[in-house]
């Protein structure tokens, strides 16, 4: 179980950013492909500052990694499970002995610690039900400490996004 001060404890200290930052990071949050060049044109800066800005921006930690995001369906992997999970032992050890467990399988895309309710959500994506079947088996029910599976399949995807919302503007001084 997590209190509020171990939630505090672990969040980031928030990054200020100016209103630049805002419009590079809503434009590569569109789309990451974009020039130095383009990325300028459609924040209004120069060249090299927008360069300067990314730069920062990705050694500080506020953009993670840059990605393609793919349609699983085009590739044949189209069943997305939404599992939670409940493990007998919730010690430290355990839970972090089950994250890495997760980590490790490539079927797993997200996994979260929650609270209240079960111990984990983890939201899978896999090819078909037997595909569900041999991970839940291997990743989930195989684990000792493993004490209850509970799974939804999703029928339909109404919306999926990678954005995050940006912090509104510091009140001018």
């Amino acid at each position: 179980m997590h209190n509020n001060r171990d939630l505090a404890a672990a969040a980031p200290e928030a990054f200020v950013l100016d209103d630049l930052d805002r419009r590079i990071l809503e434009q590569l949050q569109r789309d990451s492909a974009l020039t130095n060049q383009e990325l300028a044109l459609r924040v209004h800066a120069s060249p090299p500052t927008c360069l300067r800005r990314v730069r920062r921006l990705t050694e500080t930690g506020v953009i993670a990694r840059q990605v393609a995001l793919l349609d699983a369906g085009r590739l044949g992997s189209s069943l997305t499970a939404i599992v939670e999970i409940t493990l007998d032992v919730q010690a430290a050890e355990r839970l972090d002995e089950f994250e890495q467990l997760m980590l490790a399988e490539p079927a797993v895309l997200q996994c979260y610690r929650v609270s209240p309710g079960p111990d984990f959500v983890v939201i899978v994506l896999v090819r078909d039900m037997p595909a569900y079947h041999a991970l839940a088996h291997r990743a989930f029910t195989a684990h000792a400490n493993v004490r209850n599976v509970r799974t939804f399949f999703s029928v339909h995807r109404a919306k999926f996004d990678t954005r995050v919302a940006l912090p509104p503007a510091a009140p001018a001084a």
